[in-house]
């Protein structure tokens, strides 16, 4: 049996690695970012002084849209479906988009269980009522073993192909996610010989 204070010293070192990892990815992230940005002009150069920090437009009156979570007593298979769905009612995008909920399975942890789901989303039309892709995200419903029964179930979800983990209510849901997950399957696609 491990050591307590060993397995915490541990945990610690490697959270902290991973947000050493993440903050440097972050810097070279927004380094490029801003020289991007600023060779398309989407700096404001027309300031009284040199040194301010050039500024992104930012939309400053949207709210991010929420629900309210299961608690962990209220945990289920179909009322996180249900839950899925009434998520993405809060996201904005065109009528023209499908998408299906699917359960992936269980994973049993020391101190959770992990619910896996996958809401496939696509964009039939009457020329092709077979979409040519797909686009996915992946939810994850984490129900903790020891937090008491009404405690939330943490929820995160991620973007088919992309790393970054969201947590509703804390990001802006953006079509183009969608869109660009399948422009870049097409574009694959195109370039495999069968």
């Amino acid at each position: 049996m491990m050591d307590p204070e060993v397995f915490d010293e541990q945990a610690k070192t490697l959270v902290d690695q991973v947000i050493d990892t993440a903050l440097r990815r972050l810097e070279t992230s927004m380094s490029e970012r801003e020289h991007t940005f600023e060779s398309l002009g989407y700096f404001d150069f027309a300031r009284e002084s040199k040194n301010e920090q050039p500024v992104l437009p930012r939309e400053d009156n949207y709210e991010i849209k929420n629900i309210n979570w299961l608690t962990i007593e209220e945990f289920s298979i179909q009322r996180a479906e249900e839950k899925i769905k009434e998520f993405i009612q809060t996201w904005e995008y065109q009528d023209s988009w499908l998408y299906c909920v699917d359960f992936l399975g269980k994973d049993s942890h020391d101190y959770d269980h992990r619910y896996r789901f996958r809401v496939r989303w696509s964009v039939p039309t009457r020329r092709k009522p077979v979409p040519r892709s797909t686009a996915c995200v992946y939810f994850t419903f984490v129900v903790s073993k020891i937090k008491p029964k009404d405690h939330s179930v943490d929820v995160f979800y991620v973007f088919e192909t992309n790393r970054l983990v969201h947590r509703p209510g804390q990001s802006r849901f953006r079509e183009k996610w969608l869109k660009d997950i399948i422009e870049n399957k097409v574009m694959m696609m195109t370039t495999v010989v069968f």
